[in-house]
């Protein structure tokens, strides 16, 4: 039996704080085209104008759903919206972000497209940049971009491992509600923000029979700012990276998760977290340093040294801080695997988007350089 492609959609909305941009994530749900909505919106003990802002919209169209309550953090609130929900799929949608008005339509209707249930629907997202300076913002198709198939059977995260790999792109995603709850998955509902969505998306993804995908982006993300992030000053939020991936190892060992292809791109995300709380925080930051060997301790050797994704440098950074010697790190495969990956971000992003992805690398290696010798001053 194929999916219905005028089912009700359950729109999970946390807020907190986001009254600068809120009304124009509420219009872009409500603009849909997809008409059948459920939109679940939960103000998360707010300080600022939110909730003003969340009832006059709830005012204006019946389909909203306000509930205030005291802060509990992004995934507790988005559980009791999941608790909440009366739709055969659920989408979770940010509130400082957006979408184009046929995202829903399009994503049922590629649902509608095999018989039998389909567990999620994927697509790639748009990245904004800069958005706090309306000259100077751009946006730019994410990793994802051309890398999803335009599916015309199910697939599972065997298939399309990337799904995985980088950003915890939640949002840009439904999920059949039967799903979630035959299987039990939920948020977990750490305090704050929490990256609670990391968790979640290896959880529903390795658990998921039939993954639906096609490379159409309608969410539009805003990043973080350069340095936004660093310098944390909680050692809590240091530590966040590292213990949300050993969190997701777990899930993957308790699911009995061996696929190399998985295993590959949950160790590219580790990798990558470890690079950027480097930059955020510094190496010399024991924080840093132990959670980089957390991590490191819990992936097998076999797989890092025979990963073309990963450099030569990093193999060899992995080598050392886990104390083994005698291993050859070949250099050829990221050589050829570094060409190819230039020549795709150009065909997707211009030489334009090639230019500002350079520069924003070269300008974090600065900023990290710049702390590494005030660290060592001090």
């Amino acid at each position: 039996m194929k999916s219905d492609a005028s089912a009700l959609v359950s729109v999970i909305i946390p807020v907190c704080n986001v009254e600068k941009y809120l009304a124009q994530c509420l219009e872009s749900i409500c603009s849909q085209t997809h008409r059948e909505l459920e939109i679940i919106c939960l103000n998360d003990g707010s300080k600022d104008g939110s909730l003003a802002i969340l009832r006059e919209f709830e005012t204006r169209d019946p389909r909203v759903i306000v509930v205030d309550k005291p802060n509990e953090g992004y995934g507790a609130t988005c559980n009791r919206g999941l608790e909440m929900a009366h739709g055969a799929w659920v989408s979770v949608i940010e509130p400082d972000d957006w979408i184009d008005s046929a995202m829903y339509e399009r994503m049922l209707a590629r649902a509608a497209m095999v018989d039998g249930p389909v567990d999620i629907v994927k697509c790639p997202w748009i990245d904004v940049h800069d958005w706090d300076d309306p000259d100077m913002q751009y946006e730019q198709q994410c990793v994802l971009a051309h890398r999803l198939p335009n599916t015309t059977r199910p697939v599972t995260l065997v298939d399309l491992p990337i799904m995985v790999e980088q950003h915890p792109s939640i949002w840009s995603a439904i999920y059949r509600r039967d799903f979630l709850n035959e299987c039990g998955i939920r948020f977990v509902p750490y305090p704050g923000a929490g990256w609670a969505d990391n968790p979640f998306l290896i959880e529903a993804f390795c658990q998921a029979k039939a993954i639906m995908t096609f490379d159409e982006a309608f969410y539009h993300y805003r990043c973080d700012l350069p340095g936004a992030t660093y310098n944390h000053k909680k050692d809590s939020a240091v530590a966040l990276p590292f213990d949300r991936w050993c969190n997701m190892t777990d899930i993957l060992e308790r699911l009995h998760v061996t696929d190399l292809g998985i295993l590959e791109a949950h160790y590219m995300r580790g990798f990558n977290y470890i690079h950027g709380a480097i930059v955020d925080d510094g190496w010399e930051n024991p924080i840093v340093q132990d959670g980089t060997r957390r991590v490191f301790s819990r992936m097998d050797t076999d797989i890092v040294l025979g990963h073309p994704k990963l450099s030569p440098k990093r193999k060899r950074f992995y080598l050392e801080q886990m104390g083994i010697t005698g291993r050859h790190v070949p250099v050829w495969p990221r050589v050829k695997y570094f060409a190819s990956e230039t020549a795709f971000f150009v065909r997707t992003n211009g030489v334009g988007g090639l230019v500002r992805k350079v520069g924003g690398f070269v300008n974090g290696k600065q900023i990290a350089r710049a702390r590494a010798k005030e660290n060592a001053k001090g």
